[in-house]
């Protein structure tokens, strides 16, 4: 029984899209004999349109329920997402996915970026906003690369 309640807790918290590298952090507060607050920030690539890569900022608590995962990281976070290299389709994509997801407390919290094709500008919008299983937040921060008019976005 032990087993699978661990299994599904960590289930839950694997990541759906893409994985983030950590680029680094910043201490927003100073906390004597655990760790201290901090704004991460990371680094995916988008998992279906090469050439691409975001980086992401968020909130990571520190205290000791943040030392041992239990903390609730706040809904504070921003997205700017850039053409890196020549951009290439691995087929055809959605016209709203989600392309990264990341846990910001020990179950029920989770840090996403939705990727969203705006057709007419031929341009790919990344959207971050952090949600929970019950009442999510409005915070949200968004950004947008521009696809050559060349190179039509292949939508589903």
């Amino acid at each position: 029984m032990l087993r699978r309640l661990l299994s599904a807790a960590l289930l839950i918290g694997l990541p759906l899209g893409a994985v983030a590298e950590t680029i680094g952090d910043v201490s927003t507060t100073f906390k004597l004999l655990s760790p201290n607050d901090k704004i991460v920030v990371d680094v995916f690539d988008d998992p279906q349109v090469s050439g691409i890569s975001c980086y992401l900022s968020h909130a990571k608590t520190g205290g000791y329920k943040g030392a041992v995962g239990l903390a609730q990281d706040t809904s504070d976070a921003s997205v700017a997402c850039r053409q890196v290299a020549p951009i290439s389709f691995s087929g055809k994509i959605s016209a709203e996915d989600e392309v990264f997801n990341e846990r910001s407390s020990f179950l029920f919290k989770h840090v996403r970026v939705i990727r969203m094709v705006d057709k007419k500008r031929n341009t790919l919008v990344y959207l971050v906003y952090s949600d929970k299983l019950i009442d999510g937040s409005p915070k949200n921060s968004v950004t947008a690369v521009a696809v050559p008019l060349d190179q039509p976005i292949p939508v589903k």
